[in-house]
């Protein structure tokens, strides 16, 4: 199958990083592609003739992109990537690296293997969460990991409803509530109590952040509703609506929050040897076989 046009995104204040990409740029030219760089780290190459771009030329342009580093650069590139019909793969230069599957010692192998059509292809959904304002739209931002309602202040309580499908579910005094995807069901929701969902299923966890009735539990919803968040009038300002960790909404008391798929998907390519329960045994520390 092979790729034409390959674009090159990530990290540049890590020496390893550095290292994988001059080592891709090396790769990709031996196999004639063009290049597209990302701008931040154009003069971070050995070879400076690159052509750099942005994030968005290289979604129209690129067939595969490269994501160096760890899963915070992933989300942010895949954010924008998920609008265009590109794959996208991951060579981990970062600590967990659940999104980046690539081992930087093997960079050739797997490439060898990618170029050649040799791929596990996963098809990962994302959010959207729209802010409204007496009934007005304020602003639309999107998530893969997560979508988060919290205080702007530390430990400090808020009050607000939860609707799904516009059926009433509860009612709610905490310091928050996390909606997660099947991708972001091993990152905060997971540090919040959350359930670990494989990546195919078409589902949601939404888990509550310190609630104050220990029978407030997490609850796993349909992926296809629509969650409404309406935060009560009589909380305090310092609001938040946070995508990802990335992009944080003010909100004001009364606003709504809808929460719903996003239509673009990710495209993530793997490796042939790609095992969901393998990453989850390597980076959650799970015990090995015994026998």
């Amino acid at each position: 199958m092979g790729y034409s046009t390959v674009g090159l995104i990530g990290k540049t204040d890590h020496e390893g990083s550095r290292v994988s990409l001059n080592a891709l740029v090396s790769e990709l030219k031996q196999r004639n592609c063009t290049i597209l760089v990302e701008a931040r780290i154009g003069e971070e190459l050995d070879d400076r003739s690159l052509e750099v771009c942005d994030l968005d030329t290289i979604g129209e342009r690129a067939e595969l992109a490269i994501v160096v580093g760890g899963d915070g650069y992933m989300l942010g590139a895949a954010r924008i990537l998920a609008k265009y019909d590109t794959d996208v793969v991951g060579v981990n230069r970062g600590n967990l690296g659940f999104l980046t599957d690539i081992n930087p010692e093997d960079i050739s192998r797997q490439l060898a293997h990618i170029f050649k059509g040799n791929v596990q292809r996963e098809g990962r959904f994302l959010l959207e969460a729209s802010v409204f304002r007496n009934d007005e739209h304020q602003h639309t931002n999107a998530a893969v990991n997560e979508i988060v309602l919290h205080h702007g202040k530390v430990a400090h309580m808020m009050e607000f409803e939860l609707y799904i499908d516009n059926q009433f579910v509860f009612s709610q005094r905490s310091d928050g509530l996390i909606i997660a995807t099947p991708t972001g069901s091993t990152a905060y929701s997971l540090s919040g109590g959350g359930p670990i969902l494989m990546p195919q299923l078409n589902a949601l966890t939404l888990v509550p952040m310190f609630p104050h009735t220990l029978t407030s539990r997490p609850i796993v919803v349909d992926a296809n509703s629509e969650i409404t968040l309406k935060v009560s009038g009589v909380n305090t300002d310092n609001l938040q609506v946070s995508c990802d960790s990335h992009i944080v909404i003010s909100l004001k008391p009364g606003d709504e929050v809808r929460i719903r798929k996003n239509p673009d998907k990710l495209n993530l390519v793997h490796p042939p040897d790609y095992n969901y329960f393998n990453v989850l045994r390597t980076k959650l520390n799970w015990g090995s076989k015994l026998y």
